[in-house]
């Protein structure tokens, strides 16, 4: 599932070049928020608008779509799903760095496993004014390396 790799710069680049070639792409039209809610308190409702749930010491954070302006920061969000086997790591921070250069922007990522989909997969989130921008970005990296078929999905769930 992680893999420990030994090489330079530019063959982590390569490699992680073929990984987002590689991977299944989705991009979700809605903009995402955070609600939180007290640790204290009962645990926010997990249904299917839910994307993640995580808590510090102090708060849970619900991660979910929104269609109003709450008054706090909107998101744009896409998914990447990664073949089985394929060795991603370093993938995070690489794609994280390349898009604060290229656009200025920093990210969040929020990771999962499906055993069913070839493992790890990774939701990202980014400022919602930003979503066509990135999606350009990515493609563009994409295009870079083409390992196979690589299905890009535009969809909200």
């Amino acid at each position: 599932m992680v893999h420990i790799s030994r090489e330079t710069p530019e063959q982590t680049h390569e490699r992680l070049l073929e990984v987002i070639a590689a991977a299944t792409f989705r991009v979700y039209d809605d903009a995402y928020v955070f609600e939180e809610a007290p640790l204290r308190g009962p645990i926010p409702p997990l249904d299917d608008r839910t994307l993640a749930l995580v808590r510090d010491d102090r708060v849970w954070s619900r991660l979910v779509p929104t269609a109003l302006d709450h008054g706090v920061e909107q998101f744009g969000l896409l998914r990447f799903h990664f073949p089985e086997g394929v060795d991603n790591s370093g993938f995070v921070g690489w794609l994280a760095s390349h898009l604060k250069r290229e656009l200025g922007t920093g990210v969040f990522v929020v990771c999962g496993q499906n055993s069913e989909q070839g493992g790890i997969f990774d939701y990202w989130g980014f400022p919602a004014e930003l979503r066509e921008a990135v999606v350009r970005e990515i493609e563009k990296l994409r295009g870079a390396r083409k390992v196979g078929p690589a299905p890009s999905d535009r969809a909200a769930e």
